[in-house]
């Protein structure tokens, strides 16, 4: 497969068309929301549930999440062409991103330490959101109680992780380095997006994400590794999720 080098005005609107079937349409959908959300009243008072039951049949509903999940993850499989077009073949296409098993336990172990580093904060962001009324109540888990509701939950979180990773970090950044931007224009814009389409949370998680898209984006910078960021993610929202649906009844959440 031939390397191919397109011009700064493809990049460009190839970036547009990848954020507008992604997660610069989330991003979009969320400031929406978070204003909707202020004109409705105290963020205090409100919710929001995330990874909520499809259908009410068991059966259908297992089937919309995982059709869920596949048809999310869609966009991820373009960027990867996208890339592997310009590298000249996938193999390469995924080592700039930092996602072969070139090295998994040095991965897995940077994964593990950067989710306790980027976890426990996170978590007391968003206490204080809540505390100061500039953040939903966000409900992580609202499917049912099903014998697949702890898989799925952990499918969601991988797709989360994978999604987010390979387009706002691996992505993006490759991508605005072909533009010519400089570094601290990269992370900036990598993390503002990231922070963007979170705000449908408030404005604590909003700000609190931005601050992990900083992070996550000088990781990479750095690196050039997107797998433990990936394993981070995932390991994040597992603890969500999966928490959630097993403790709210234990704990009275």
């Amino acid at each position: 497969m031939q390397s191919w080098s397109p011009g700064r005005g493809w990049v460009r609107a190839e970036v547009l068309v990848v954020l507008a079937l992604s997660l610069g349409r989330s991003a979009v959908y969320s400031l929406l929301a978070l204003a909707e959300a202020l004109a409705a009243g105290p963020l205090s008072t409100q919710s929001t549930a995330l990874n909520p039951s499809l259908q009410e049949n068991p059966w259908l509903d297992l089937l919309r999440q995982l059709l869920s999940i596949g048809f999310t993850l869609a966009p991820v499989g373009l960027v990867v062409l996208l890339l592997a077009a310009t590298a000249g073949s996938l193999r390469q296409a995924l080592g700039d991103l930092g996602l072969d098993l070139a090295r998994p336990a040095r991965d897995l172990l940077h994964g593990v330490l950067i989710t306790a580093g980027i976890g426990i904060p996170g978590l007391a962001v968003y206490a204080l959101g809540r505390m100061l009324g500039a953040t939903v109540e966000v409900i992580p888990a609202a499917l049912g109680e099903h014998w697949w509701s702890v898989p799925v939950l952990v499918l969601h979180a991988l797709k989360n992780a994978v999604l987010e990773e390979v387009i706002v970090v691996g992505y993006l950044v490759q991508r605005l380095e072909r533009l010519g931007w400089s570094p601290r224009a990269i992370v900036l814009a990598s993390a503002v997006l990231r922070g963007a389409y979170h705000t449908y949370q408030g404005v604590g998680p909003g700000l609190a994400n931005l601050v992990m898209g900083l992070v996550f984006g000088t990781w990479y910078l750095r690196t050039r590794r997107a797998m433990p960021l990936v394993i981070a993610h995932t390991l994040l929202d597992v603890v969500a999720f999966v928490g959630y649906a097993l403790l709210k009844d234990v704990l009275g959440i």
